[in-house]
C-alpha cells in the first residue's frame, strides 16, 4: 500500500449466488447518454455492526450543462433506505420513485447536496460484489458495477468524484481500516470501537471504491521520490502470509 489501498484480499467463493449474475445484459456504445448530473465529492461513512451496515452518503452534485434530461437516477441494488434529504432537507416519500435497480429525483436545483442513509448485510450478500464479509473480514468488489449494492448513486465510469471514507468497526474484531487514498484521522470510541477517515485527493470514479475492515498485519517501507518526497509503503496480508511479500514489496518499489 503507498498512501493508499491497492491490492487484492482472496475471498471463500463457494456460496457465490450465480443466479444474482446477469451475463446477458450488453451495453452499446451507441446508446450511450452523457449523465444528467455530476458528484463533485463523495462523503461516505460506514458503521460496521454485528447484525448489519448502515452507510451515510453526503453528494455535492451539480446539473451537467451537456445532459438535456433533469431526472436524477442513482443505481442501487439490494438497498434498505431509511432516509433522503436535498440541502439538509428531509424528503418524504411523494419526492422520490423507488424502484427495484434504484431510484430517481426530479425538480432538483442546479447545485444541491444529497445526503442518504441506507442498510445492507455484508453478510448475507453472497454474489462478491460490493461491500460482504469473507472469512471473518470485510471487503469490497465494485468493478465493473458493485458500487450500487453498497449505496445509491450514479454507479458509471463517466462520473468521477473525490471520495472521503469515514469507517467505524469493532477495534478487536476489525483492527485494521482501509480505503482509498490517505489516512487522515483516527480515533477511539467510547465503547471499544474506533475509526478511521481516509480521503483520496483524486477524482475517480465508483468501480475504484475499495474498503477493507479485518485482523491484518502490515510489511513497511519507504521510497523517496525523485523530487525528495518520502513515500510510506505498506502491504496488508493475513499474518500467515507475512513472508510472502519482499517481492511485491521490491517490485512496488521498483
Amino acid at each position: 500500500m503507498a498512501d493508499g489501498l491497492d491490492g487484492a484480499v482472496s475471498a471463500d467463493v463457494s456460496n457465490v449466488d450465480s443466479s444474482s449474475i446477469d451475463s446477458s445484459r450488453v451495453t452499446y456504445l451507441k446508446d450511450y447518454q452523457p449523465p444528467a448530473f455530476l458528484i463533485e465529492t463523495t462523503d461516505l461513512s460506514f458503521d460496521l455492526q454485528t447484525d448489519k451496515t448502515i452507510v451515510h452518503s453526503r453528494l455535492a452534485i451539480r446539473k451537467n450543462p451537456k445532459a438535456t434530461s433533469d431526472i436524477l437516477e442513482l443505481d442501487g441494488d439490494g438497498l434498505q433506505l431509511q432516509s433522503i434529504a436535498i440541502n439538509g432537507k428531509p424528503l418524504d416519500e411523494s419526492a422520490y420513485q423507488l424502484h427495484d435497480s434504484g431510484l430517481c429525483l426530479s425538480d432538483l436545483p442546479k447545485k444541491f447536496v444529497l445526503e442518504i442513509e441506507s442498510v445492507i448485510d455484508p453478510a448475507k450478500n453472497l454474489t462478491l460484489e460490493g461491500l460482504y464479509l469473507s472469512d471473518g473480514m470485510y471487503c469490497t468488489q465494485c468493478e465493473a458495477e458493485g458500487f450500487r449494492r453498497i449505496t445509491y448513486y450514479l454507479d458509471r465510469p463517466d462520473v468521477m468524484s473525490v471520495f472521503t471514507t469515514k469507517i467505524t468497526a469493532d477495534a478487536a474484531a476489525y483492527p485494521v481500516l482501509l480505503s482509498n487514498g490517505n489516512l487522515v484521522d483516527s480515533g477511539e470510541c467510547d465503547d471499544g470501537r474506533h475509526w478511521a477517515l481516509w480521503s483520496d485527493p483524486f477524482k475517480k470514479p465508483a468501480y475504484l471504491f475499495a474498503l477493507v475492515a479485518g485482523n491484518l498485519q502490515s510489511v513497511d517501507d519507504s521510497f523517496t521520490t525523485m523530487s525528495g518526497r518520502n513515500v510510506a509503503l505498506k502491504i496488508y496480508v493475513e499474518t500467515k502470509d507475512l513472508d510472502k511479500c519482499d517481492h511485491a514489496m521490491q517490485s512496488l518499489k521498483k
